[in-house]
């Protein structure tokens, strides 16, 4: 317990994100040798089954963040198929997942944090999760960090919100209050055929880097202020993404944030904190497959 309380402390007086732009310069830098030597020594300390990556050979990698964002090799994360199932967007571990109840999303024991904070202070988007359901999916050092599409999506906006760069793992989400609405991070919104749906992908301490696949990288440069971008259904800016398709990745650790809307889909029963997740895998069963047959930018309706 001491031990925590002083990891606990060292984590408030850190200077969290001098020390992340120093990693970060370090992760992107190409060092040769230096480089190989701590991609093969990484590799190591977590037990990385490189016969899953595209190419599985360290010195292909000539910085560490290319080695951190590593490509799949195809077909090792077969993606569920049926429009009445949800699929995984990352490989981690649940931190928390259920309902959202009275705008609230539960941290961890006696710790609350609400939609409202999550999505940049925007009413009328946390409005849209009323009475739905999320789930905390923690990505550790070790996991894959690219993030897939959990169902076919039309992104409406994207939000960048400035924050702190705490540490999200288990510690600190038990004791660290609002920890997920404080840190910094990009809030992605999808219209999709079970409803509205959120990805927020949260940053963390020596998080460096927060990318989209439309928008390239989000930060850096760290931002003062929540800045909200509306992307349109049709023309050259649109986006539209298939279910299992990459949207996001993370070069680092971090956690993303699952919302979905009212009575659109229940997680699969075995689903609890501390499950692993697995890329790809069924997250959710959807509740009204039979009324998501419309394509989510679908307007016509029956005269």
């Amino acid at each position: 317990m001491k031990f925590d309380n002083l990891k606990l402390a060292f984590q408030y007086a850190l200077p969290k994100h001098g020390v992340s732009k120093l990693v970060g310069y370090l992760a992107k830098a190409k060092l040769g040798f230096v480089t190989t030597f701590f991609v093969k020594s990484f590799i190591k300390a977590y037990d990385i089954n490189m016969d899953e990556a595209k190419n599985p050979d360290p010195k292909h990698y000539d910085t560490f963040n290319n080695f951190f964002t590593r490509a799949l090799a195809d077909g090792v994360r077969p993606i569920v198929e049926g429009d009445d199932k949800v699929a995984h967007p990352v490989d981690g571990a649940v931190s928390q997942l259920g309902p959202i109840e009275d705008g609230r999303l539960v941290q961890a024991k006696n710790h609350y944090y609400t939609t409202l904070e999550l999505l940049g202070g925007y009413q009328e988007l946390a409005d849209k999760f009323i009475g739905g359901d999320f789930a905390c999916i923690y990505l550790a050092p070790s996991d894959y960090h690219r993030l897939h599409m959990p169902v076919d999506g039309q992104l409406t906006d994207m939000v960048y919100v400035p924050g702190e760069a705490f540490s999200v793992n288990p510690l600190t989400a038990q004791n660290v209050p609002n920890l997920f609405a404080r840190n910094e991070r990009v809030v992605a919104m999808f219209d999709t055929k079970i409803g509205p749906m959120a990805m927020v992908l949260v940053g963390a301490t020596i998080v460096r880097s927060i990318e989209t696949v439309w928008a390239g990288e989000i930060t850096p440069p760290r931002g003062r202020d929540v800045t909200r971008w509306e992307y349109p259904a049709e023309g050259d800016k649109a986006v539209f993404l298939e279910k299992g398709e990459e949207m996001g990745r993370f070069k680092l650790g971090s956690t993303v944030v699952c919302l979905f809307g009212k009575d659109a889909i229940k997680f699969k029963e075995d689903l609890e904190a501390g499950s692993k997740t697995r890329m790809g895998e069924c997250f959710a069963d959807v509740l009204n497959p039979e009324s998501s047959t419309e394509t989510p930018n679908d307007t016509s309706s029956e005269s």
